[in-house]
């Protein structure tokens, strides 16, 4: 079984970290290159929402990867994904909020009660905001284990939130490969964690069990 160290697992850190900057640093080239195609807030919009589902995507599969493989360490790269994901939200959220808005937040809440596909994707990065704040090694330690895992749970209901915000975008285009990929994954996922927290100890429980006399 593969058990990095403590050298080997910063250095895997620092690996991903800079591999999660590439989208953003693709954008930044293409920007500079002209390349962002007729419509640039489009495609920035776009390509900072389909990052932010690969990153909550990646997100989840920790876990299942971790219980598959055994490589427990992989826990340790959690939280940096998860960032990113709220970083990449962030990103799109905003590129709305500038380039659609100029940052009127009247006019920005407005069209977040008019149109339901940015009501979803707003309350999609509402309810990241607790959980990219809550992050933190204090911030577990202050809400208690429990607590902490309880609100971190909500990854699924964004991640959910995040697919029909994306359906919805794709609907005006009868484009629905992705979406349906997306929750698929996300699925499979929800379904694998369903089986590892709530059905396995059931059926661990029954086997133990003594047979009636």
């Amino acid at each position: 079984m593969f058990n990095p160290n403590a050298k080997q697992i910063n250095l895997f850190k620092l690996v991903l970290f800079i591999a999660a900057l590439g989208p953003l640093a693709r954008l930044v080239l293409f920007g500079f290159a002209d390349k962002l195609g007729a419509n640039p807030i489009e495609f920035i919009t776009r390509n900072t929402g389909d990052w932010t589902l690969y990153f909550l995507c990646l997100t989840l599969s920790v876990t299942p990867l971790r219980r598959i493989s055994g490589w427990n360490w992989l826990i340790k790269l959690r939280r940096m994904l998860g960032l990113f994901a709220f970083f990449y939200a962030t990103l799109h959220f905003t590129t709305f909020l500038w380039f659609d808005h100029f940052f009127d937040i009247d006019e920005m809440l407005k069209d977040v009660v008019k149109r339901p596909f940015i009501t979803v994707g707003f309350t999609a990065f509402v309810l990241l905001i607790p959980l990219a704040v809550t992050s933190t090694n204090a911030m577990v330690r202050r809400l208690g284990g429990k607590r902490w895992q309880l609100l971190h749970r909500l990854v699924y209901v964004i991640a959910s939130l995040g697919i029909l915000h994306f359906w919805w975008m794709k609907a005006g285009k009868n484009d629905f490969a992705e979406p349906i990929l997306f929750g698929t994954i996300v699925a499979v996922l929800l379904l694998s964690r369903v089986y590892w927290s709530v059905l396995k100890p059931k059926m661990q429980k029954r086997q133990t069990s003594p047979a009636p006399t």
